[in-house]
């Protein structure tokens, strides 16, 4: 019984460390992803020589199965709550806001405005945000409040370089930080 809670347990510890090599390899984190790997490989192999020095115990055989399961779930939290990486916010706006786009450059984000024509030959505005995951639902607020008619889309940067990202928004941060 000891075992099959060992192997639980380590399950619970193993699928997580899979959910942040994997995030860790597609973000090019090379060094990060191989150390978490060898962590990985070692808990890996001490839980499978549980299971295989007694293959007659369907116990440990389901542990192992319900702490992959639970694990799963473990790493699709973290993964949730660290939130590594960036967004590409789209806003569409019928008007310039200007009130929301202070509102947000005075939170930290960095706003740039692009002006186009709709079908109709409309003036139509169009926010590009490049925003730290883990502020996200922090920026979808703003915008709910401000300008819940507008149309918004979200999407992952694969690479980016330079802007008001790299040094602006830090020091935004430490400006609202010390505000707090």
């Amino acid at each position: 019984m000891l075992d099959a809670i060992l192997i639980v347990l380590m399950q619970f510890v193993l699928v997580p460390l899979t959910t942040l090599r994997t995030i860790f390899l597609v973000k090019s984190q090379i060094n990060m992803a191989s150390l978490l790997g060898g962590a990985e490989a070692l808990i890996y192999v001490i839980s499978l020589g549980i299971i295989f020095s007694d293959l007659s115990n369907y116990l440990n055989m389901i542990a192992y199965a319900v702490g992959y399961s639970g694990g799963i779930i473990l790493g699709g939290l973290l993964e949730r709550r660290l939130a590594i990486g960036y967004r590409t916010v789209n806003v569409s706006l019928l008007d310039h806001d200007s009130e929301l786009i202070n509102r947000l450059r005075d939170e930290g984000f960095g706003v740039t405005i692009f002006e186009g024509e709709g079908r109709e030959g409309n003036k139509r505005y169009r926010l590009d945000i490049v925003v730290k995951r883990n502020r996200e639902k922090e920026l979808m607020t703003i915008l709910n409040e401000d300008a819940p008619k507008a149309f918004v889309v979200a999407y992952e940067p694969t690479s980016f370089k330079g802007g008001y990202l790299v040094k602006g928004m830090k020091k935004a941060t430490l400006k609202k930080q010390a505000k707090k």
